[in-house]
């Protein structure tokens, strides 16, 4: 059995009704591009605080442990020292694992001998008479980086050029 085909409204040409709808078109097409303006805003925002929040976590995790690397550090300088006057292989074995374990968290040493001073990551303990001015001399701590930002200033002689 066939469907009786709906047949179409009539459909007013009244100027009045058509402006009326043209103008109801326009509202509704300026409504969905703020709409849609707030809704891409928001959602900028809130990736926004999705990537900060992630980084945030980023820098706790690789900032946790500072200062407890800090304290540790001074225990490194103990056991170098030992190692010095000891030559112990076992101890060298285990310094040589410390080192890994904190290269593994971003531990550093700084290269200091031979060159040029710097505020940032040294603490001028002493100054040498020398031949060029502000070179480093020599290490008397070891100074360290973590994550590429100073974790402990390296403590050093100075040259400072004869005159």
């Amino acid at each position: 059995m066939k469907k009786p085909v709906d047949q179409p409204k009539q459909v007013s040409t009244n100027a009045e009704e058509i402006e009326e709808l043209t103008k109801k078109i326009e509202e509704l097409k300026l409504q969905l591009e703020e709409t849609t303006g707030y809704w891409k805003r928001a959602l900028a925002d809130y990736q926004n605080l999705e990537k900060r929040t992630r980084d945030e976590k980023s820098d706790f995790a690789k900032f946790a442990a500072k200062n407890f690397i800090v304290g540790l550090l001074s225990v490194v300088d103990d056991f170098e020292k030992a190692q010095v006057h000891l030559k112990d292989q076992g101890l060298e074995l285990a310094l040589k694992k410390l080192f890994e374990l904190l290269l593994s968290e971003g531990v550093e040493r700084l290269e200091t001998v031979s060159k040029d001073f710097d505020i940032h990551s040294m603490e001028a303990i002493t100054s040498v008479e020398g031949e060029e001015d502000n070179k480093v001399v020599e290490e008397l701590r070891t100074g360290y980086t973590m994550h590429g930002s100073v974790l402990r200033p390296a403590q050093v002689k100075v040259s400072k050029k004869q005159k």
